[in-house]
């Protein structure tokens, strides 16, 4: 599998499957949430707004993951996943890692060839830089995959790239 980090728009990813670090409302937001939700269109919330009323308080557990269309965005399909909230006092990561090897089986259980990640986490939800970049390369590389064959780490500023590329050189 061949993973890089790029600088970028994620909603601009032309690959199979754009992962999305939701709320666990799923009914959009800020940061690369909000971001996937106005770029995808209202196919995606219509999606989003189903799959909640199915799901116990309506929220996605963090860590779990579920897809839907990609609406207008180049890629075929978006996986959500509700990331951790970074805290000094407790050890989420575990539950970070596993936001990126089970969103890429979920990828991979979709037929995907190729997977867009975002920083899960390192936003609102306050996980140092330096660290998520760790985990979510410890957790890429932990997944056993059948079908993709590229995944890109795509993130929307030089420090997180940055931070990204040094966690893919360790």
């Amino acid at each position: 599998m061949d993973l890089r980090a790029v600088r970028g728009d994620i909603t601009q990813a032309d690959t199979d499957v754009i992962v999305n670090a939701a709320n666990p409302g799923l009914l959009g937001g800020g940061g690369v949430d909000g971001a996937i939700h106005r770029a995808g269109g209202p196919e995606i919330l219509a999606e989003c707004r189903a799959i909640a009323s199915r799901l116990p308080g309506a929220r996605l557990p963090r860590g779990q993951a579920v897809a839907t269309t990609a609406g207008r965005l180049p890629a075929r399909w978006v996986v959500h996943t509700a990331g951790p909230i970074w805290s000094a006092t407790r050890d989420h990561s575990a539950v970070l890692r596993s936001c990126y090897t089970e969103r890429l089986r979920a990828a991979d259980g979709l037929g995907a060839h190729s997977v867009a990640f975002p920083a899960i986490s390192a936003g609102v939800y306050g996980w140092p830089l330096d660290d998520a970049a760790r985990q979510a390369v410890a957790g890429v590389r932990a997944a056993s995959v059948e079908h993709v064959q590229e995944v890109r780490f795509v993130l929307f500023d030089d420090r997180a790239l940055d931070a990204f590329l040094a966690a893919l050189e360790d």
